[in-house]
């Protein structure tokens, strides 16, 4: 027999055992039904799931069980990614741990330290995932540095290189000091600081006294100026455009040089130009011959072309450089400024533009390629609003450094030559320049970027650059699903892989779902103290009211405030799903399942026909993958039409002494929507639904594991528009007698007179048809008609769809005494209001107080107001019936 109270950790494990037990999340590449594919975004193996995991992996999940149950062969593909930076830096404080570098392990022994770890701690993040429900073909798990992904990568580089894809040059590149790698743009994170402009001038050579003076945020940089630049449009300095100016303390004459780049309004008008050290430098620097001197090595220390601050930190140098310009009297003046300051987006270090020899792919005819693909409709980007910021950063891309210099990941195939400086890229392993056939080559020591890896991800899984079964039936993928802030990092990057490789785009939808943040909405981090752990959450309320939770608040476009005061209503959800399918259990003791001489009853033919539209309307928003009206759709209909008026309806056909035919017909249906809703939940709450369905009798070819079950057809529940609008109008009657009780503070045991009085004989025969529904549901003993013009006396009034329902109050409630009740709450109301309001009106708590104990001031007082409002209009309402101004009807 079901338990009386749901158990979320007593029930999850052993469902998640049932299911994989069963295998039915294994794809199936001989199979005749439709193919439906998802890749996960693969989490990093360093990673632990965080809430962005768990509401992304819960949309794929909520779509890949739907899929499933509407009959498609679904892969939805699992793996990892070596994630290079992130697992190397987990493995170096390890090592640190010990007193070690992994300068000491050499790199092949770190290597194989790093792969140790990866076995050890690589897959937590896939069982936390299976803790969350998520239903992949595990059989189908992959790592990026596994042998065919990694010979994916190698095929996919010697392609690009031999196609002149592929170069190797020097260039301005994101330089992280604490990593010691390159990092793409898109690698680095733009911070809005509060720092400083500093003015520096910049003598004028060959004239006394006369200056030119340049704005900048990092005076350390121009120990490496080689031009100071202006606008040749700029009237200020067009006559010194030729002219030499004097760098100070370093001494050397540089020109000044006119380009359009320069912003007339930013500081001064004039720039210092260090090509070493800024993008926009280097390119000005390219189109003006200037010379390049970078001043400072990997680790941001200055280096031996800084002069006398040779082995100084940055920052250090910084002050230093102000300190003597200050005395040399060419520090104009400084002033505060906020600017975006680059950080490396793993270890937050402040980024340095640096130049240096990397490799690059040449993107512009790649971008093309996936420009086209979304314009053109063979991918579609939801919401569509992504698609002009997926366009303008296509059109807009730069070449892509694809170099790191770290030890983990995949290294780049390819040899120098000492003897003719040449580069030999192969697929396979050679011991010779395949230029002048030296022997006298060296492995190139980088590792790639690891999302160019990824960017194969759609693919390489499937077997390519082998053509296996699985790539020809499942890609191009069905579907994407993503967060936003890895649109250009990853899915744009697929897009120019999969259409370069596979000649079609690697799935056919994007999903863009929105942020988690807190309840505050701001952005959770460590350093804030706001982040929440998925894993205490599910703990401590169950996956499923989580799940619910995250899809409940999944709105497309809108980054979702968590609390946890929002899972507390949908665990209620939950539960109130598992007593509702208790009482239909208790109800089936005598059920007979070959009974087929059915008598619906209007609440019967009520509910299959709200059914049906529910089915309708779910099926329509899951195929749009509106989430969150899925779970919006499901709650009403099965808190608010099941649960609160079909079951209370169909209690008293359920009675022992109750008509067989009656009984029976209550049974089959209860039964049926029952089924039905959990059929609709099952892909939001998998585990709440997979444990009932198992207590559940089985007709016809129901399947034990609700998983594989067919997904609810409309054509299961007839529709009936006559039966709803009957229905609606005695739910109506019912909702206004029950607002009056609450409103007059009538006990629910006190049993009430209703009298009506209406014009529409309809309505009048719906009321004396049905009059059991109206006395079971809203308490009433007697209901009686009014003639047009009757009296009644003393009376609550309501009317609703043309019906006036009059409530007798005399003998019912004390008007005398609930007018005193009504007043003393009133007043202790109000006093609450005042204290409310004072706090808000002083400036000093405005000032001290954190926003968010303001917030919730201001929403108390809200609440409170609102709560005033309604006690003033009862308050009204009964001095209204005391003096007697409804006497007369």
């Amino acid at each position: 027999m079901i338990e009386k109270v749901y158990n979320p950790s007593k029930v999850e494990r052993k469902i998640y055992s049932f299911w994989e037990g069963k295998g039915i999340f294994t794809a199936d590449n001989e199979s005749k039904k439709p193919p439906f594919s998802i890749v996960i975004p693969p989490p990093n193996v360093t990673g632990s799931l965080h809430m962005g995991h768990a509401l992304n992996n819960t949309l794929q999940d909520i779509v890949v069980r739907y899929k499933r149950m509407r009959g498609y062969n679904v892969l939805w593909l699992p793996g990892t990614d070596h994630a290079g930076i992130a697992t190397q830096n987990v493995v170096e404080r390890e090592l640190a741990k010990e007193g070690l570098t992994r300068h000491d392990l050499g790199r092949e022994k770190f290597i194989e330290r790093v792969w140790r770890w990866k076995e050890k701690y690589g897959d937590i993040i896939i069982e936390q995932l299976k803790r969350l429900g998520a239903s992949c073909d595990w059989s189908r798990k992959k790592f990026t540095m596994d042998e065919n992904l990694s010979k994916a990568v190698r095929e996919v580089f010697v392609r690009l290189y031999e196609e002149g894809y592929i170069y190797r040059d020097n260039y301005i590149i994101n330089w992280c000091p604490r990593c010691q790698t390159a990092l793409a743009d898109i690698e680095v994170e733009h911070e809005e600081i509060d720092g400083f402009l500093y003015y520096l001038k910049y003598p004028i050579a060959l004239k006394e006294n006369e200056y030119i003076c340049v704005a900048t945020t990092r005076p350390e940089t121009m120990l490496g100026d080689t031009a100071v630049a202006v606008n040749p449009h700029d009237p200020r300095y067009r006559d010194l455009i030729g002219s030499l100016a004097v760098l100070p303390i370093m001494g050397r004459q540089i020109p000044i040089i006119g380009d359009e780049s320069v912003e007339m309004d930013f500081g001064t008008g004039a720039v210092k130009v260090t090509p070493a050290h800024d993008f926009r430098d280097f390119e000005i620097a390219k189109k003006h011959g200037l010379e390049i001197i970078r001043v400072m090595d990997d680790v941001g220390v200055m280096n031996e072309n800084a002069g006398k601050f040779c082995g100084m930190d940055r920052f250090q140098c910084r002050e230093e450089v102000i300190e003597e310009l200050r005395e040399l009297n060419l520090l104009s003046n400084i002033e505060r400024y906020s600017y975006l300051l680059g950080h490396c987006y793993r270890c937050k270090s402040i980024v340095e533009p640096l130049i240096s020899k990397q490799w690059f792919v040449k993107t512009k005819p790649l971008a093309e390629e996936a420009i086209k693909a979304v314009k053109d409709g063979r991918t579609r980007i939801i919401p569509e609003g992504w698609q002009k910021i997926y366009f303008d950063w296509l059109e807009g891309i730069r070449d892509w450094c694809i170099s790191r210099q770290i030890w983990w990941g995949h290294q780049i195939p390819a040899l120098h030559c000492n003897s003719c400086l040449k580069t030999t890229v192969s697929r396979e392993a050679v011991s010779r320049c395949q230029h002048c056939g030296s022997t006298d080559i060296y492995q190139d020591p980088d590792v790639l970027d690891t999302w160019f890896s990824s960017a194969l991800w759609p693919f390489s899984t499937l077997g390519w650059p082998d053509r296996t079964k699985d790539l020809e039936i499942f890609y191009p993928t069905s579907l994407l699903v993503t967060a936003f802030d890895i649109l250009f990092f990853w899915v744009a990057r697929m897009m120019m892989m999969g259409i370069k490789f596979m000649g079609d785009v690697p799935f056919r939808t994007v999903y863009i779902h929105a942020l988690i943040r807190d309840a505050e909405g701001q952005k959770m981090s460590k350093s804030r103290g706001n982040v929440i752990d998925p894993l205490i959450v599910m703990d401590k309320y169950g996956t499923d009211a989580f799940r619910f939770t995250l899809t409940a608040m999944a709105s497309p476009g809108k980054d979702i405030k968590f609390s946890e005061e929002r899972i507390e209503g949908y665990r209620n959800f939950v539960n109130k799903l598992w007593n509702a399918s208790r009482f239909v259990l208790i109800s089936l003791k005598d059920f007979n399942p070959s009974f087929k001489d059915f008598s619906y009853s209007l609440p019967d033919r009520w509910i299959m026909s709200k059914t049906n539209k529910t089915i309708r309307e779910v099926i329509r928003s899951l195929e749009e993958y509106h989430f969150n009206e899925v779970s919006y759709i499901l709650y009403q209909f099965v808190w608010h039409e099941f649960c609160d008026w079909y079951v209370e309806i169909v209690k008293e056909d359920l009675k022992e002494n109750a008509d067989y035919h009656r009984k029976y017909t209550a049974q089959h249906v209860l039964l049926k929507t029952i089924k039905a809703i959990l059929k609709m939940l099952h892909p939001i709450i998998p585990y709440v639904t997979e444990e009932i369905w198992g207590y559940l009798p089985k007709l016809h070819e129901e399947k034990e594991c609700i998983a594989i079950e067919p997904f609810p057809q409309t054509d299961e529940f007839p529709l009936d528009e006559m039966a709803e609008r009957e229905m609606e109008f005695l739910m109506n009657i019912i909702r206004s007698i029950r607002n009056i009780r609450s409103e007059m503070n009538i006990p629910i045991s006190s049993r009430i007179d209703v009298y009506f009085r209406g014009e529409d004989p309809y309505k009048i025969l719906l009321i004396e048809r049905y009059p059991s529904l109206i006395k079971n549901l809203a308490k009433v003993s007697r209901i009686s008609f009014l003639e047009k013009g009757g009296e009644l006396r003393s009376s609550a009034v309501a009317i609703t769809e043309g019906m006036e329902i009059f409530i007798p109050l005399e003998g019912i409630i004390n008007l005398d005494e609930e007018e005193r009740r009504l007043r003393k709450e009133l007043n202790e109301i109000s006093e609450e209001l005042i204290l409310v309001q004072r706090k808000l009106a002083n400036e000093e708590f405005l000032r001290k107080a954190p926003q968010s104990v303001i917030k919730k001031e201001r929403e108390k007082e809200k609440e409170i107001v609102e709560m005033k409002m309604k006690v003033e209009e009862n308050l009204k309402k009964i001095i209204k019936y005391k003096g007697n101004l409804r006497n007369n009807v």
